[in-house]
């Protein structure tokens, strides 16, 4: 048995406390969504956001950290969706403890570490009778630092080699290339009763020794060759499961026996109205509200590709176990609460945006429910007919396509119930939709990219526009070289600049550099790590790596850009007064022609909310409130009640800009000094841009003014066509709209008087084939519902026919309907038909076995094919027969 009793909370705040004491910086977890690194589609461990530090392209004040990160597996490589509800240890959302050193302390330090936390009285007090360790096999030095300096007996430390396949447990790397080193790892024996053995035996995948903790040692570079280099500064990267060692902590076996799992599994089991707490549905479902709840808390919402398509799998999948249980009403939504209750004082986010996580999933929940049973329906027919154990790929596409099933749902009750998928029918079925993802997938350059730099760049662009500096590197393509000459493009690097690099959604500033008879046309600045790269090319003389040089920025483009930063910020706070606290930002464009802003928000804004947003802003412009800047620690500026924004990357201190009691926001752009120099604000176009993702577009300034002129001037020529005044042109508007839909009805009307006219003549055309009477002709004038009209009555006066009736359309566009009555659907298919006609006038149609509609553009060829209608139709019927 353990020393104490600790719950989820405590182990957590003592881990942190104690490498607090030991000189680490506690670093707030970071979003679920890697802000550095495109490969992943979510972060699945403590090191992600340490990345940038571990590769040498970022650096920090600090050389140790320690934290407690919030991680999801449930999509791409790293996916354990499968398995949760089904083991003991598997999740969608899992918290990893974690502490690292970057070039500090090394093996000694790291282990000691570990020992003295898991081991120590004043920690966990695990008895170390209960824990084994692992090393890779040829790393003497971890192994003599566990035997001789912490006093682990020698039959207690396992060596793990290479696998056969390649590849070792012990043995860690970034890629196939890069920074790479062993691991060891702390074992727990959770007793005899449970079947499994230790680490390295040939049971060891049983569920008796459980590892929960792992030191990574990033000893080596690995090269293409795959040589191993000493690394000059070792690095450690370590992780401890919150969830595996709150059992251990607690005396229960399973993850799910512990104290955050224990009252959510009472909450879904109240909310599905189910008495057997061992439900592995339950366990599901408890699983599920933390993954989704996270994500959306970091703006992830459901949607049918990349992250939101792995949300809405993890929704559909706990929706479809509820629905197991019996419960068909709407329930997921009402567990956020229960989770807030568990994790708000740890992570504040669930209890800022509790109702928009609740609106979120309740509406993809409910969104399913109108298909769920339908689907299931259709699963349970299918396996009823099977004759064999595998569901055919075209029924788990029909699931997927029609009723919103993933794969690894249909996957899931088909495990259930003792059947297979046919995987690779599916992928066939799917093919041409990836296709069209694949061809819709297309990237810029990012002239960053492979691109690492040690210097370092002195903003000075906060108070002036102009200033000297010293050339420290220069870049052409991604070569550095001495010197850029007339003609040529590159990107300089000076070790002061007025001008702003691209961040935070604002564009970077242009302008040129001087110096010595040289002149650089500067295009765009950009920042490479703690570098400022100013891109463009020289149009006379030529620059060389240590030449002083005079920097000017664009004014005018600048001012612009500020006006709409500024405004970007007074935008946000409008948003939130307006809308509510859930507004919050995900993206932004900031560029001196517009600004473009995307928020969290489930509705489309009425007409009267816009209005309201814009007059607020606008109120403040007008209010001239000076900008206020202040340098604060990072947590301060939190606590102090400023917004952080999306995709911003922070530094410890930062600058927390504030416009009266208006606006607060930590922000490194650049703005203007007084809300006055705004000019005007007015809104250009809102809309929806993903689930739950509203974007405004807006303009400023000079642009608002020419924006509000040209719509002036489109209102006067309006007027004017319309022969009424300023003031009355939108009754007068309203009056012809009025009198063209009525017109539009009347035309309509007796569209369909001709048609129903010409109907009753064309059946004396009618001829007999094989008992069947065929009508196939024109009907001109006629448009598509008057055509239909026409078929209907040519139905029910023949009795037993097929009729295609053609019209042709201005642009030479060919209109067909065909209908069979009932009694004949057997013989002939109307869709079939119509398509018969369509190929020959150069298009394609279809519908149901008794109407269906198609359309040409060969007007030329209509008579041809359907002066051949009756003959295609005896062949039919004759085939038929026979």
């Amino acid at each position: 048995m353990t020393a104490k009793r600790l719950s989820s909370a405590e182990l957590r705040a003592l881990f942190l406390d104690f490498f607090r004491e030991r000189g680490h910086q506690v670093v707030a977890s970071s979003s679920l969504v890697p802000g550095n690194d495109p490969t992943l589609l979510f972060t699945n461990a403590g090191m992600v956001q340490f990345k940038d530090v571990f590769l040498g392209k970022d650096k920090r004040n600090y050389s140790r950290a320690a934290s407690s990160q919030r991680c999801v597996r449930a999509g791409g490589k790293h996916n354990d969706l499968e398995n949760v509800g089904y083991t003991a240890r598997h999740h969608t959302f899992f918290e990893m403890l974690g502490n690292f050193s970057f070039g500090d302390y090394f093996k000694r330090d790291a282990i000691r570490f570990a020992w003295e936390f898991v081991t120590g009285q004043r920690y966990l007090g695990i008895d170390p009778q209960r824990l084994m360790v692992t090393v890779y096999h040829t790393d003497d030095e971890a192994y003599d630092i566990w035997h001789k300096d912490v006093g682990v007996a020698a039959d207690r430390i396992v060596r793990i080699g290479d696998k056969s396949g390649g590849g070792s447990d012990n043995f860690w790397q970034m890629g196939e290339t890069g920074p790479c080193g062993p691991c060891t790892e702390v074992f727990y024996d959770h007793g005899a009763h449970i079947p499994g053995g230790p680490p390295g035996s040939a049971d060891a995948d049983g569920d008796r020794w459980i590892e929960i903790w792992n030191l990574v040692f990033m000893q080596f570079e690995r090269s293409e060759e795959g040589k191993l280099t000493p690394l000059p500064k070792p690095s450690v990267d370590t992780g401890m499961g919150l969830e595996r060692t709150a059992a251990v902590m607690q005396g229960v076996h399973s993850n799910y026996e512990i104290d955050l799992f224990v009252n959510l599994i009472k909450a879904a089991a109240e909310a599905t109205h189910t008495k057997d707490l061992s439900s592995s549905s339950l366990r599901v479902i408890a699983d599920h509200i933390r993954a989704c709840s996270f994500l959306v808390a970091d703006g992830v919402y459901p949607a049918n590709e990349g992250r939101g398509y792995v949300l809405r799998r993890i929704i559909r999948r706990a929706v479809r176990h509820g629905y197991k249980l019996g419960q068909t009403q709407p329930f997921f939504y009402t567990l956020v609460g229960a989770l807030e209750k568990e994790m708000g004082e740890a992570y504040p986010e669930l209890r800022t945006q509790r109702a928009q996580i609740e609106r979120v999933l309740k509406q993809e929940e409910e969104r399913f429910a109108e298909t769920l049973s339908q689907g299931m329906a259709l699963l349970d027919q299918a396996i009823g007919s099977l004759q064999g154990k595998q569901i055919p790929g075209e029924t788990v596409f029909r699931l997927y396509d029609t009723f919103g099933f993933p794969l690894d749902l249909t996957a899931d009750i088909a495990r259930e119930r003792g059947f297979t998928i046919d995987e690779a029918g599916f992928e066939a079925a799917m093919e041409a939709q990836r296709e069209r993802g694949r061809a819709a997938s297309k990237f810029g350059v990012d002239l960053r990219a492979g691109i690492s730099l040690d210097d370092k760049t002195i903003f000075s662009g906060y108070d002036s526009v102009q200033g000297s500096g010293t050339i420290v590197a220069i870049l052409r393509g991604k070569e550095r070289v001495d010197v850029l000459r007339s003609g040529e493009e590159g990107q300089v690097i000076l070790d002061h600049t007025p001008f702003y690099a691209e961040s935070g959604g604002q564009v970077g500033d242009t302008g040129e550099l001087l110096g010595d008879g040289a002149k650089f046309e500067v295009l765009d600045t950009l920042k490479i790590g703690s570098a400022f790269a100013h891109v463009g090319r020289v149009s006379s003389g030529e620059l060389r790596v240590g030449a002083r040089i005079e920097a000017r920025v664009d004014v005018e483009r600048r001012r612009a850009t500020m006006a709409n930063h500024s405004a970007t910020h007074l935008l946000h706070a409008a948003l939130r007064k307006v809308l509510g606290t859930h507004v919050t930002q995900k993206g932004s464009l900031v560029a001196p022609d517009r600004l473009r802003f995307d928020f969290a928000h489930f509705a489309a804004l009425t007409p009267e909310e816009s209005r309201q947003i814009e007059e607020m802003v606008n109120a403040e412009i007008r209010a001239n409130s000076a900008a206020e800047t202040k340098l604060m620690a990072y947590d301060d500026a939190v606590a102090s009640g400023a917004m952080a924004l999306f995709g911003e990357k922070y530094d410890d201190q930062v600058r927390v800009l504030s416009f009266g009691g208006f606006s607060t926001e930590l922000c490194g752009g650049t703005h203007v000094s007084r809300t006055g120099e705004i000019g005007l604000f007015k809104i250009v176009s809102e809309g929806g841009v993903a689930a739950g993702i509203r974007r405004i577009e807006a303009v400023t300034g000079q642009g608002a003014y020419e924006w509000i002129s040209q719509t002036d001037r489109v209102l006067r020529d309006v007027a004017s066509l319309v022969k009424a005044g300023r003031e009355d042109v939108e009754d007068k508007v309203r009056q012809l709209l009025d009198r063209s839909r009525k017109l539009e009805k009347e035309v309509a009307a007796l569209k369909s008087k001709l048609a129903s006219g010409q109907g009753n003549d064309l059946s004396s055309t009618a001829v007999d084939v094989g008992g069947l009477k065929v009508v196939a002709t024109r009907v001109d004038g006629a448009d598509a519902p008057a055509l239909r009209d026409a078929v209907d009555q040519l139905k029910n006066k023949l009795r037993s026919a097929a009729i295609v009736l053609a019209s042709v359309q201005e642009g030479n566009k060919v209109v067909l309907i065909a209908g069979v009555t009932a009694d004949q659907t057997a013989r002939v298919k109307a869709g079939d038909l119509v398509n018969f006609v369509a190929q020959q006038v150069g298009g394609r149609g279809g519908g149901r076995a008794d109407m269906a509609q198609a359309g040409g553009n060969d007007p030329t060829q209509l008579d041809t094919a359907l002066a051949g209608v009756a003959n295609w139709i005896e062949s039919k019927v004759a085939a038929k027969s026979a």
